[in-house]
């Protein structure tokens, strides 16, 4: 399962991943799941952190843009598919000051004799996903 703060809380979130919105890698909550941040940092303790970044190439924007999005969307499902029984990952970028966005570059190509744009996307900065397993109890 994916968390994501949300002031003092921690909600449980689904990937908004959309080439045509303003803030293209977004998480909407999807009120399964809610604790506290005193709950949170008591009862799980950080594992490891993976910096999640992806590239595309294509001759379409939206579609180039879109298959960066879909990259990034699998890396998270294997993390996902990693996750040990009671484990979480945490989205640790923070709003406004370090969320990922993706980047732009347009060049020009000659194909055929013919001028055509060519696309490449990347992100800046990467997507920090922390591992968090529950606490151990002695």
């Amino acid at each position: 399962m994916i968390y994501k703060r949300y002031g003092t809380a921690l909600h449980s979130v689904v990937t908004n991943f959309d080439s045509k919105a303003l803030n293209e890698i977004g998480f909407r909550r999807d009120r399964q799941k809610t604790m506290t941040g005193g709950d949170f940092e008591t009862g799980f303790e950080h594992m490891t952190t993976h910096e999640l970044a992806t590239d595309a190439e294509g001759d379409v924007q939206d579609e180039t843009e879109q298959l960066l999005l879909e990259r990034l969307e699998a890396r998270l499902d294997e993390l996902l598919g990693a996750l040990g029984d009671g484990e979480i990952l945490l989205v640790e970028n923070g709003e406004g000051h370090d969320w990922p966005k993706t980047r732009q570059q347009m060049r020009n190509v000659v194909v055929e004799g013919e001028n055509r744009l060519r696309f490449s996307y990347g992100m800046s900065p990467p997507l920090r996903m922390g591992v968090y397993r529950p606490r151990s109890t002695p």
